[in-house]
């Protein structure tokens, strides 16, 4: 019998093959694709057609390091978002395809979906 952890992860697992079945990156517009651990979010852009990462970021950014400490994981998903747009638009991405990765539209994968638009990614 397997434990809930690994049930969960299953899961997600699933919910993230169904998500890639239809979502796809291109240099124009990248996917978006989200990880998350108990401590830390992930972010980046892929080409998916060339098989590469074209930016990414995460809370263990040395820029977004320093201004971390005392915020709570939402707020720094939010800020990694913001970051994440930022480097977008440096390299002339304004439109993505956001690939939460399986995981529910709540929470830190919100805030960081929020913080993206904020920095100016369309979604």
């Amino acid at each position: 019998m397997k434990s809930i952890s690994q049930t969960r992860r299953v899961m997600r697992l699933r919910r993230h093959r169904r998500i890639r079945k239809r979502l796809s990156g291109t240099a124009e517009m990248p996917r978006l694709a989200v990880r998350r651990t108990t401590k830390h979010i992930y972010a980046q852009l892929i080409d998916d057609l060339a098989g590469r990462s074209l930016a990414g970021t995460s809370t263990l950014d040395p820029v977004l390091l320093p201004g971390l400490s005392g915020l709570k994981k939402t707020e720094r998903g939010r800020l990694v978002g913001k970051r994440l747009a930022e480097i977008a638009q440096t390299k002339g991405i304004l439109r993505v395809a956001f690939d939460r990765g399986g995981y529910v539209y709540h929470g830190r994968i919100q805030a960081l979906a929020d913080g993206a638009r904020e920095g100016g990614l369309k979604f």
